[in-house]
């Protein structure tokens, strides 16, 4: 409403004024109608919803098992399972109220082709900004392949830079070299924000068959085991990112307010929310009203505490 005051939470990213900091991630809240149902969820608490990936063909995913539970965390191998992006844009989105938050999509290919025109058509959608999977482990042609490849990361967002005017969010893997190289080659090819880090390549042993889990032979690690990998990471590519401007969505962990002050610090702008929703899908709720108490017991403000980690 016009005269409620500005939430001390209220913060800006890539040009979209955002309710909060909170992002629920890609793959845990499905489309987001699902989630938007549960009783007593706002919302008004978040800031952004990540849509699930969006291929240009539907697809049905890998065979189960396709989640693994481990020690703090869990191993996925969806395989990006999603009814096409036609079918995103023509019956999904036209379900959904961009007036209480912003959604964003998701965008997921086999080639560096299917990218661009996956984010073509979203372009003409009112989808509010495309973050590009360029580092899914969990699929066998392109996602991690491109992703730990800092020139074929370069290549991905530069021809999905060129099909759309909306802003783009790189997703980074985890599973590289440096990661900060990959940083740097995806912002000079037209990325207008980070999104820091994607699950960690991981596998489970079935000890009675002797067989991989999850079956397709390697998963995606998240939850509360990745946190300090995903703290580092972010560190690391705030220190890229920062001096040019680049905001950055901080995930892989995050299930208390005390986590998501922590990658404030570290250098993220945004806080991502996934595998904490599985067992408390309150958790947005939670995250928000600890941030406002957080602030208002005389800490800095959201934009100070941002990259404020004193280094050495």
């Amino acid at each position: 409403m016009p005269n409620e005051p500005v939430s001390p939470l209220q913060c800006t990213f890539c040009g979209l004024v955002l309710n909060s900091p909170i992002v629920l991630l890609s793959g845990c809240v499905g489309f987001g109608e699902e989630y938007t149902r549960l009783e007593g969820f706002s919302l008004a608490r978040v800031g952004a919803v990540c849509l699930k990936g969006t291929t240009l063909e539907p697809r049905l995913g890998n065979s189960p098992h396709r989640l693994w539970e481990t020690a703090s965390g869990y191993l996925n191998a969806i395989g990006l399972q999603n009814p096409g992006v036609d079918a995103v844009v023509k019956t999904i989105l036209p379900s959904l109220d961009f007036s209480e938050t912003r959604y964003v999509a998701n965008v997921s290919g086999s080639t560096v082709e299917e990218y661009a025109e996956v984010s073509r058509r979203f372009d003409d959608s009112p989808i509010d900004a495309l973050e590009i999977n360029i580092s899914c482990p969990n699929v066998r042609e392109g996602g991690v392949q491109f992703g730990n490849d800092p020139d074929m990361s370069a290549r991905v967002i530069a021809a999905c830079r060129s099909m759309t005017r909306k802003p783009l969010i790189a997703k980074l893997s985890p599973n590289q070299t440096d990661i900060r190289a990959n940083a740097r080659r995806c912002i000079e090819a037209g990325a207008d924000g980070l999104a820091v880090i994607n699950t960690v390549t991981g596998l489970a042993i079935d000890r009675v068959r002797r067989t991989a889990l999850p079956s397709y032979g390697q998963g995606g690690l998240s939850g509360p085991a990745i946190k300090p990998i995903a703290l580092l990471k972010v560190a690391e590519v705030a220190e890229i990112a920062a001096p040019l401007g680049v905001p950055i969505i901080g995930q892989g962990g995050i299930t208390t307010t005390e986590d998501a002050v922590d990658f404030l610090i570290a250098g993220a702008s945004l806080i991502g929310l996934g595998t904490g929703l599985f067992y408390n899908p309150l958790l947005a709720n939670e995250i928000h009203d600890g941030l406002l108490a957080y602030l208002s017991a005389g800490h800095l403000s959201l934009r100070e505490l941002v990259g404020s980690l004193r280094r050495g």
